[in-house]
């Protein structure tokens, strides 16, 4: 996929098609099989990433978050926890060190995170207790990445188009440089899977986040 440049003029006025039954099937089949299958294969790797951020700091090895769904629709996220049990009071310390544009807020050299934090964000195994969500059905395998319902209301109007599909694990963003893409073309990056979104896209960029499993030099 060709990374979509700062000055290039698409109109995005996305008109939301109407998902195929046969693709909206598919798409929830591979979400089932996948993350059942995903938490059983995985489960020792989560067992040992939950005792080492039990080992390192106090607080809870899981947490949840709300995040803004399918049709603006609120759910609980889970994720490991990588950061400090008072992130969100020290946050607004750091407001001014924000380096991502628009209502999202991301610091490449974080001091909330913890040692072990900075190891599951880096190979992204923070995001595996999503799983469960995909699951219950809150999310799909691939998507838009979930938003703070804060965030959401900072949205332009032409942004919203992207809660039209269920958040997802990986997405065009995720595969594609995350933290070095700006705002903006983040979200244009997620109205273009609105547009491209099928079944095969799909398990093509299942396929490429395996290589953020590795280390993605653009996670923080």
């Amino acid at each position: 996929m060709e990374r979509l440049q700062v000055d290039e003029k698409v109109d995005f006025e996305v008109v939301t098609k109407e998902e195929g039954i046969i693709y909206k099937f598919l798409k929830r089949l591979l979400d089932l099989i996948c993350s059942l299958l995903g938490l059983i294969v995985l489960s020792p790797v989560l067992l040992i990433v939950a005792i080492l951020i039990k080992l390192e700091s106090r607080g809870p090895v899981v947490f949840s978050q709300k995040r803004v769904g399918l049709n603006g629709n609120e759910f609980k996220m889970y994720k490991f926890r990588s950061m400090v049990v008072n992130a969100e009071k020290l946050k607004a310390k750091l407001v001014k060190q924000n380096e991502m544009s628009g209502p999202m807020f991301k610091m490449k050299d974080d001091p909330r995170v913890t040692k072990v934090g900075r190891f599951i964000r880096k190979t992204s195994i923070d995001e595996l207790p999503q799983l469960i969500n995909v699951l219950k059905g809150d999310m799909s395998l691939v998507g838009p990445r979930p938003s703070l319902p804060k965030e959401v209301e900072n949205f332009e109007s032409w942004m919203l188009d992207r809660l039209s599909v269920k958040p997802g694990l990986t997405c065009y963003w995720q595969v594609s440089g995350r933290n070095n893409i700006d705002f903006e073309d983040w979200m244009k990056l997620d109205l273009q899977y609105v547009e491209d979104r099928s079944f095969l896209l799909d398990l093509k960029l299942i396929f490429k986040t395996f290589f953020v499993l590795f280390g993605d030099k653009n996670a923080c």
